[in-house]
C-alpha cells in the first residue's frame, strides 16, 4: 500500500509539473495562478500545497526536471576539461544548442524564461536560472582559464569578457532560435555555428589592457 501511495504521490508531481509547463507557457509565469495549474492537471489546489509551497517552489521544480541532462552534461566536461580545454568549450556548446533543441522539456522551459515571465514581477521565480547560469558561467571561465595555461589563448587573454563573449553568444543564439524554431534546425547547424564563434575567439581574443 505504501509503495502504491508513493507511486501515485510521483505521478501526481509529474502531472503538475507538465500542467505549469502548459499554463505558464500559454498565460506567462506572472498571470498564472495555483488555481490555474491545479485546474490544468484536473487535482485539488491542496495536491500542490502538498508537493510546492508556492508559484516559486513550482518553477523551480519546473527548471529541475528540465535541466538535469546539463547536470550530466556539466559534469563530464569538468572530468574532461584538462585534457582539451578548448575542445570541451566546444562540446559544452554544442551540446547546450542540441539539448534544447532536441528535448521538448528543456526547449518550453526555455521558451518560459525567455518569453513568458515578467522578470521586474517574478525575481522569485528566477532562482534556479541564476544558479544555471552561474553553473555555466563557471564552467566556461574554467575552460578558458585552462586554455590560457596551456598555450592555446594567448597569456594576456582577457578571460571574462572570453566567458562573457561566450555566453551571450550561446544564450542569444538560443533566445532568437526559442522565437521562430521552426525557421532552421538548430541541432543540425549547432556545431558549425559553435565553430564560426569559436574560429573568432582564437583569431582575436580579447586582450587585458
Amino acid at each position: 500500500m505504501a509503495r502504491k501511495t508513493k507511486e501515485e504521490s510521483q505521478a501526481t508531481y509529474a502531472a503538475l509539473l507538465d500542467a505549469a509547463e502548459h499554463v505558464f507557457r500559454e498565460k506567462g509565469v506572472t498571470h498564472t495562478t495555483l488555481n490555474d495549474v491545479a485546474n490544468a492537471a484536473e487535482l485539488t489546489r491542496g495536491a500542490i500545497y502538498w508537493h510546492f509551497k508556492d508559484k516559486a517552489a513550482l518553477f523551480q521544480a519546473l527548471c529541475d526536471r528540465a535541466f538535469l541532462p546539463m547536470d550530466a552534461l556539466y559534469q563530464a566536461i569538468y572530468l574532461a576539461h584538462s585534457v582539451d580545454p578548448l575542445a570541451s568549450l566546444k562540446q559544452l556548446s554544442i551540446q547546450l544548442l542540441k539539448n534544447v533543441a532536441q528535448d521538448e522539456r528543456q526547449r518550453k522551459v526555455f521558451e518560459i524564461i525567455f518569453h513568458r515571465c515578467e522578470k521586474t514581477q517574478d525575481l522569485a521565480m528566477f532562482l534556479q536560472e541564476q544558479e544555471k547560469r552561474t553553473e555555466c558561467l563557471t564552467q566556461m571561465d574554467m575552460l578558458i582559464a585552462e586554455a590560457v595555461k596551456q598555450g592555446q589563448l594567448p597569456a594576456d587573454t582577457d578571460t571574462f569578457i572570453a566567458m562573457q563573449a561566450t555566453h551571450g553568444f550561446l544564450v542569444g543564439l538560443l533566445h532568437e532560435w526559442s522565437l521562430e524554431p521552426e525557421a532552421y534546425d538548430l541541432a543540425q547547424h549547432a556545431e558549425a555555428m559553435v565553430e564560426l564563434f569559436l574560429a573568432g575567439l582564437l583569431a582575436k581574443p580579447p586582450r587585458k589592457k
